[in-house]
């Protein structure tokens, strides 16, 4: 599997949701299955099976993030020269040449996008449009409404 790229507030939420898992959900439906067993007959005990349920899906989401934290690649863009460039991490402010209206992204990682709260994921078709161009280029996104083009009015490294 290649590297996962994050930046350090989505390792830190991955490690918090982690250590929360293991920490209080766990011992939660442990306890949780534990009561259930005491109410008799597994095999019609709604409550056993729906505590068995949530700690499927409880351990899947450990395990989830447990690999994806083992071929994580963190990317500091502080610790990164600003040469301008649209990179992995910075904050990129554009502006749509059709509707002059500016919208402001930053470029993160899957599991951190989040577009109502300007995050949008390396892999998005607008960061893949966006990579590598400097302020004053123009580029042209595909998108489910046809060709959208925009102009990078900034750059930042924060």
């Amino acid at each position: 599997m290649s590297k996962i790229p994050m930046t350090l507030a989505g390792e830190r939420a991955l490690r918090e949701e982690l250590a929360r898992l293991k920490q209080v959900e766990r011992p939660r439906i442990i306890q949780a299955i534990a009561e259930a067993r005491e109410h008799g007959d597994l095999k019609e005990n709604a409550e056993y099976h729906a505590a068995r349920e949530q700690q499927g899906f409880c351990e899947g989401r450990v395990k989830d993030i447990e690999g994806k934290l083992s071929f994580a690649q963190v990317i500091d863009i502080t610790q990164i020269e600003n040469t301008g460039k649209v990179i992995f991490g910075v904050t990129v402010t554009i502006l749509s040449l059709a509707t002059g209206q500016t919208v402001i992204y930053r470029i993160v990682g899957e599991d951190e996008a989040d577009v109502k709260n300007g995050k949008i994921s390396v892999t998005s078709p607008i960061a893949r449009a966006l990579i590598g161009k400097e302020v004053g280029d123009e580029v042209c996104v595909q998108t489910p409404g046809g060709i959208v083009e925009y102009e990078i009015e900034a750059v930042v490294y924060i």
